[in-house]
């Protein structure tokens, strides 16, 4: 298995000697895993067409009287809040 190089800042890592109970390679190794999933995932698509239609007729909305205007603006809202949550680096 191939070897690679964190940084983390002073106060950080004195935390992290102190709890010797914990493998630190096996933590960043799955929060790398965890975020690789979440990038290669479907492209902001988790839920199939199917599902969600579902989803909307539970709540109870109607989507033929939301106006197209409106319509407009939550989807371009959508499509920025997606690109800042797979195209920026966040800790968890």
């Amino acid at each position: 298995m191939p070897n690679m190089t964190l940084s983390v800042p002073q106060d950080v890592y004195e935390r992290m000697k102190r709890r010797r109970d914990v493998k630190w390679s096996e933590v960043a190794r799955r929060a790398i895993l965890k975020r690789l999933e979440h990038l290669e995932g479907p492209v902001g698509f988790h839920t199939s067409t199917t599902e969600l239609k579902r989803m909307i007729a539970e709540a109870g909305v109607e989507l033929e009287r939301i106006p197209i205007h409106r319509a407009i603006g939550h989807y371009k809202r959508a499509r920025k809040l997606e690109w800042k949550r797979t195209s920026t680096i966040q800790a968890n």
